[in-house]
């Protein structure tokens, strides 16, 4: 038998904030999470799988309408056509508590009830398959505990949405461990709820599919689905991971040392994005860069970052042939000056530079330094401006020492100019 193993689809993610960027792809990435679960409903139509999984967070959470849960519906009734039944589970972001409008799903689906984990056996594909959804969004106790014994002479598949013991970046709900889930003696563990592709173990098999479309510069690379063969009296043959994602997410890191102008730099981003347009195939990329490093550069870089953000997304989008979009731009580079000496200095930029570096190091200084300064400037601004996603909400440590870094690079670049003269 074949099955498709897929989770956190997010089904609609509001992507919030696209609108602020110059050049941003909105319609294409407000798309990109039903386009991604539309692959997939693609695959296993096109790879004639007997059954699709989904271990939670089909959707962000409640609905705005009934229009995110009439696609989802739809999308079910084209893997009915192809006589493919569907097991889903409910996770933290779409629990039943959540979730307060419904459509009908077509007969070829059954939903895992929260109350209790339940088994679903196919006797004509020699399958067992368990399952609990979650009845609210922060379920803290272990969900596998209860989970029912293997059927005997059957292939076993528990459906479970659950960060085992835990995962960087994602709440610890239904906490297990892997050797819990391996006492059971299921032969395939569908999990879901961490974003990140991941293969716990192989023996038995628990898995993390990773989300069908990564939302943000955070969830990076190829985003998918596991498309899995087995046989009831030989086990798990073949665990294949398959991309469904539409729109790509990079990192790309560009070190300035040996680069001595603008050009240079201009050619090393765009050999970069060509590479990784290849990879990505046909997808659109969405690519945060990083510039970092210590070189001639520096006072360029720094100077003017909103001309040279214009001109770095003109060259990404000349290397892409316009499929590549430049989400963001972090200079990290460092002068190449005597940075030592310049702090020991008995001067003012000596002074200037050593409270920079004290600030940099105690971030509860800093805090209450950009309280003091922004205060009256926060209240001046629209509300839409002082949101948690807006470029003044420095209440963050990490934007307030990325405000402070920008600050001393800038310095640096004028002392610079100044010893060159």
């Amino acid at each position: 038998m074949r099955f498709i193993h897929c989770a956190d689809i997010h089904l609609d993610s509001p992507l919030r904030g696209l609108e602020r960027y110059e050049g941003a792809p909105v319609d294409e990435m407000r798309d990109a999470t039903r386009r991604a679960f539309a692959n997939v409903v693609d695959l296993a139509i096109e790879r004639a799988a007997d059954c699709v999984l989904i271990a939670g967070d089909i959707f962000d959470g409640d609905w705005p309408d009934f229009n995110t849960g009439l696609y989802f519906a739809a999308q079910l009734r084209r893997l009915a056509a192809a006589d493919i039944r569907v097991f889903l589970s409910y996770g933290n972001h779409d629990a039943v508590s959540k979730l307060t409008r419904s459509v009908p799903l077509p007969q070829n689906v059954f939903c895992f009830p929260a109350n209790r984990p339940v088994t679903q056996e196919l006797a004509d594909l020699g399958v067992a398959i368990h399952g609990q959804s979650f009845a609210s969004e922060a379920v803290t106790i272990d969900l596998a505990a209860a989970y029912p014994a293997p059927r005997g002479g059957l292939l076993n598949i528990g459906v479970l949405h659950t960060a085992l013991s835990g995962r960087e970046g994602h709440q610890p709900y239904a906490p297990t461990t892997a050797q819990r889930l391996a006492d059971k003696g299921y032969d395939y563990w569908a999990l879901g709820h961490v974003h990140t592709r991941e293969i716990v173990r192989e023996s038995p098999w628990i898995v993390f599919p990773g989300n069908t479309q990564g939302r943000h510069a955070r969830e990076t690379g190829a985003r998918g689905c596991m498309l899995v063969e087995a046989e009831a009296a030989l086990g798990i043959r073949s665990v294949e991971f398959v991309a469904t994602d539409v729109v790509r997410w990079q990192q790309l890191v560009i070190d300035i040392a040996g680069l001595v102008s603008a050009d240079e730099l201009h050619a090393a981003v765009q050999n970069e994005v060509r590479s990784l347009q290849a990879a990505a195939e046909e997808r659109l990329l969405a690519i945060r860069l990083t510039l970092t490093g210590r070189g001639p550069l520096h006072r360029l870089l720094v100077a003017d970052r909103e001309a040279l953000r214009a001109q770095l997304a003109a060259s990404v989008g000349e290397a892409s042939a316009g499929r590549a979009w430049l989400e963001k731009v972090h200079i990290r580079v460092t002068a190449p000056l005597d940075l030592e000496r310049l702090a020991g200095r008995d001067d003012p930029i000596g002074l200037l530079l050593r409270s920079l570096d004290s600030l940099a190091a105690d971030p509860a200084a800093l805090q209450s330094l950009a309280e003091a300064v922004l205060a009256d400037l926060g209240q001046k601004l629209p509300p839409d401006l002082r949101g948690a996603d807006s470029a003044w909400a420095l209440d963050a440590d990490a934007a307030l020492a990325d405000a402070l870094a920008s600050a001393r690079e800038r310095l640096l670049a004028v002392i610079g100019a100044e010893d060159t003269r």
